[in-house]
């Protein structure tokens, strides 16, 4: 077989798989790259060369355990599944990930964000973000008809693990999402791209939202789009937990 033809068969196998479409951009990717390294076809690499690249992924490259990970996952799923060879995954191990809570945005650091906001559109953008404690790819992704004002919820498709879940609403995001509906009247996608007109919004591009009031705030601290996630998330399971023990007491 030849590099094409590995990464073709790798494609088919992904989708009959039914893998989130990131999963399998993320496979494909990492695939292509190990087989170019070595300039040959998988078929002509064995457990030798996984454990040098990922060794080189590690040394040379120093990419972060992450990183790593999803390589040694696609690389496993090639052999394991497209090329149906049996692997000693003990001889390629995955990286022990050691997670750190990010730095956190209190409630006044997150209203300097949203006042320096000189536009309609990004504020919505990083007051849903907060507000419903969502991912990038979350948000970038909603559509019009995932706003649910009645249930006061986000209808949120596809999300990690390729599982539909919903976000609450709160009265201030809703509020805004309306003046935004009414200023820019969205058709599907709840936030478009302003660059591929008819596609949504880049997770990059809210990426580069967050970063670009970030810097125009006071706020010091080395923060991330996460910093705005979790602190909801947290109030979030103190309701949920708090609402459970009165469940309890019934």
């Amino acid at each position: 077989m030849t590099k094409e033809q590995v990464l073709e068969k790798l494609r088919f196998d992904v989708e009959l798989r039914g893998l989130s479409k990131h999963t399998q951009e993320e496979y494909y990717s990492k695939c292509k790259i190990f087989q170019n390294h070595f300039n040959k076809p998988a078929t002509e690499l064995g457990e030798k060369d996984i454990r040098e690249f990922l060794h080189f992924l590690t040394t040379e490259k120093k990419l972060a355990s992450g990183s790593v990970n999803t390589y040694n996952s696609g690389l496993r799923f090639l052999y394991g599944v497209t090329l149906d060879t049996n692997l000693n995954n003990k001889q390629i191990p995955r990286h022990r990930r050691h997670r750190k809570f990010p730095n956190l945005l209190t409630q006044e650091e997150m209203q300097s964000l949203f006042n320096v906001c000189d536009n309609l559109r990004d504020k919505s953008i990083l007051m849903t973000l907060y507000g419903a404690g969502l991912r990038l790819s979350e948000v970038s992704c909603l559509k019009v008809s995932d706003i649910d004002s009645k249930k006061m919820q986000l209808f949120i498709r596809n999300e990690k693990g390729s599982k539909d879940r919903y976000a609450l609403l709160s009265q201030d995001n809703l509020e805004i999402l309306r003046d935004y509906w009414k200023a820019y009247h969205p058709k599907e996608c709840l936030f478009y791209s302003r660059i591929n007109t008819g596609t949504h919004i880049s997770p990059r591009s809210v990426q580069n939202i967050f970063h670009k009031y970030i810097a125009k705030t006071n706020i010091t601290k080395s923060v991330t789009v996460h910093s705005v996630r979790y602190p909801n998330l947290y109030k979030i399971q103190t309701f949920l937990n708090k609402y459970l023990v009165l469940l309890d007491c019934e």
